[in-house]
């Protein structure tokens, strides 16, 4: 084949992919035709030359991985997935494009279709969570060999995952930690929604990625030569590598290419006619020529053998069965003992990880900057870093975002089971990856101590308020707050059992008495039980969670004392509580009797656990600095102000 030829088929193969965006965004009303059709080019290039994958075998687990950071740009992907051969999507897939039930979502979904290896959308987190990925890569290289762990990570990302903060954190950790298998290519086209990116920035990109140990390498993205240059110079590299691909956005449209107005629409019939005139397109809508499709199954078939031979590796490997294991998330059974005796919960859980990091070599754990605070780095972990890429903990720096969308990076690749540290009231800076977590049912465990005003003196900067409750709001994650060392060790075991959700411990930097004796089924994993049952007739039914179940336990003493019957009942997980039956909720939580719940953060939402006609104390407003003791009188959280508030509504 000629160099003239070759040229023509690659461009054929190009065109394939602008036109499968033109066509869809333009059938949907909607979406964005520019990135897919700038990119065109270096994506064949990719695909076609460079990618290591297989479509008969999406999940095979040492195929390169490739992020769509970019993840406006969706039909980029979709038209890669559907002409590589892929199953889905179909060309009736993409043809509903951004349509109800269509796997070709507005943005990449990885629940929708193999071949996404995580959803996109929100700019910065495809970038930083590909880093979580490389990490893994690395990792289980070190753990199993060259012959079974032997890929690289490619990413595609614009001028808008750039400019979100959290592709600072990401690329300041993959230079930290010298991920030269992770190669991001940045389109580089100059254009965002508004218009020319001059308007908002006046960075070079290069000098933040050199600054953070990152190789730099530009190409024309138009110019297959020049791709195939960068990228080799970028494998050749022992570095993390930055491709700077400078592109037109909407390249082929006659009189939009170039501008924001091919970035967020459709281009308009007259104007995809006129690209289609420009490009040498000839085609229908949604149809492919025979000759084109055939360049690109043949590009989809170049993994196979590559596959074929990793899988005969595997079969020979002494490791196979654990690789295996690893891979597809078995755990073996364990039954974790509770630490003893009054402690705070984060330090309960670091007794309890004692025992998960020993039997489960998958765990990766790390915390931002607090683990001493944390309690997360338990004894005969050593610390990952370039150097040792075995090791099985992280120094994320203070770097909350990028933590738990490297966490997410990590779960996605499979193999390893995170779990990273902050204090609670920071979730707020890595909520973000948590949403996408949950969205993609990863299980993925956040340990957040310092859960209340329990923390003291640091204060309402520091004092989580809202915190639990926004979290509970959010879909598909598990808040655990356990009230002592027993019911850590059983949401600690919850939190591992469930690999398709994510989950957060709130854990209390005070120290907590003992409330229950070890030993007997997971109490906890009905989300709520009774802990504490009334000695007379009930009249009150008491509902709290973590530090405030003692306080529950308290007060209910002092009504008794009175001859109250009370009822107390631990809440340590509300998803799992809500999850439950109408009748069993209702008998725990009976109509007949005052409910009250007890927890030191907004009273918003207790009503679903008691009902709106129950007496819900908390704290509607900001903490304070002062010590502890203090602080919980202050906001009235003590048994003796709740008893007299109790006995008031009792008449």
């Amino acid at each position: 084949m000629t160099a003239a030829s070759r040229a023509d088929r690659l461009g054929g193969m190009a065109n394939a992919i602008r036109a499968l965006a033109m066509d869809a965004v333009e059938a949907a009303s909607s979406g964005h035709p520019g990135m897919p059709m700038g990119m065109a080019d270096v994506a064949t290039i990719l695909f076609s030359e460079y990618l290591t994958f297989d479509p008969a075998s999406p999940r095979w687990p040492d195929r390169d991985r490739f992020v769509l950071s970019a993840g406006h740009g969706s039909m980029l992907l979709y038209a890669l997935l559907h002409l590589t051969g892929y199953e889905r999507p179909t060309m009736e897939d993409i043809r509903r494009f951004r349509q109800l039930h269509s796997p070709c979502a507005g943005h990449p979904e990885a629940t929708e279709l193999p071949g996404v290896e995580t959803t996109t959308g929100p700019l910065g987190q495809g970038l930083a969570t590909a880093v979580g990925m490389a990490i893994a890569e690395r990792h289980l290289n070190a753990v199993f060999g060259d012959g079974l762990v032997d890929h690289r990570t490619f990413v595609i990302a614009g001028d808008g995952c750039l400019m979100e903060g959290v592709s600072h954190e990401a690329i300041g950790l993959a230079g930290h930690l010298g991920l030269g298998r992770l190669i991001l290519l940045f389109d580089e086209n100059g254009i965002s929604i508004d218009g020319p990116v001059s308007l908002a920035t006046s960075e070079d990109p290069a000098l933040r990625f050199e600054a953070a140990g990152w190789h730099v390498v530009a190409c024309d993205g138009h110019a297959p030569a020049s791709i195939r240059a960068a990228l080799d110079a970028a494998l050749a590299d022992p570095r993390p590598s930055l491709v700077r691909c400078r592109t037109i956005i909407g390249f082929g449209a006659p009189t939009k290419a170039g501008s924001e107005k091919t970035h967020g629409s459709p281009l308009g019939a007259d104007e995809v006619a006129g690209a289609r005139a420009r490009l040498g397109w000839s085609s229908p809508p949604f149809v492919i020529p025979d000759a084109i499709r055939a360049d690109w199954l043949a590009a989809g078939a170049r993994g196979r053998a590559a596959r074929l031979a990793w899988e005969e590796r595997l079969s020979e490997s002494p490791m196979a069965a654990e690789f295996r294991r690893r891979m597809e998330g078995k755990l073996p059974p364990l039954d974790l003992r509770p630490g003893a005796g009054a402690m705070a919960t984060r330090k309960a859980s670091e007794f309890v990880l004692e025992q998960v990091n020993a039997a489960f070599p998958e765990t990766i754990g790390g915390s931002a900057d607090l683990t001493g605070s944390n309690n997360t780095l338990t004894k005969g972990l050593t610390i990952l870093t370039r150097d040792n890429p075995g090791g099985r903990y992280l120094h994320y720096g203070i770097r909350e975002f990028g933590m738990a969308a490297a966490m997410n990076g990590m779960a996605l690749h499979g193999g390893v089971i995170p779990y990273g540290g902050t204090f609670l009231v920071f979730s707020d800076y890595a909520r973000p990856a948590i949403r996408l977590a949950a969205l993609q049912r990863l299980g993925v465990i956040h340990v957040m101590t310092h859960d209340s005003i329990g923390l003291g003196e640091d204060g309402p900067t520091h004092q989580p308020i809202e915190h639990l409750m926004s979290l509970r709001a959010m879909p598909g994650l598990a808040v655990y707050r356990p009230a002592d060392a027993v019911e850590t060790a059983e949401c600690w075991a919850l939190a591992l059992a469930d690999r398709a959700r994510p989950s957060i411990l709130a854990l209390s930097r005070q120290s907590l008495p003992p409330l229950r004796d070890a030993g007997g089924p997971n109490r906890s994993a009905m989300g709520a039980y009774r802990l504490r049952e009334a000695q007379g007739a009930r009249q009150v039914v008491i509902a709290a969670t973590g530090s405030e179940v003692a306080i529950a336990v308290q007060t209910a003493a002092l009504l008794e004392a009175e001859g109250i019957g009370c009822d107390v009942v631990s809440v340590p997980c509300w998803e799992r509580w809500l999850e439950q039956d109408r009748g069993l909720q209702a008998e725990l939580f009976p109509r007949q009797a005052l409910r009250v719940s007890i927890e030191a953060g907004v009273t918003l939402g207790w009503e679903r656990i008691i009902g709106a006609d129950g007496l819900m104390i908390g704290i509607d407003g900001f903490g304070a600095s002062a010590p502890e003791k203090d602080l919980y009188r202050h906001f009235g959280l003590t048994p003796e102000t709740i008893a007299a508030r109790v006995r008031s509504l009792l008449g």
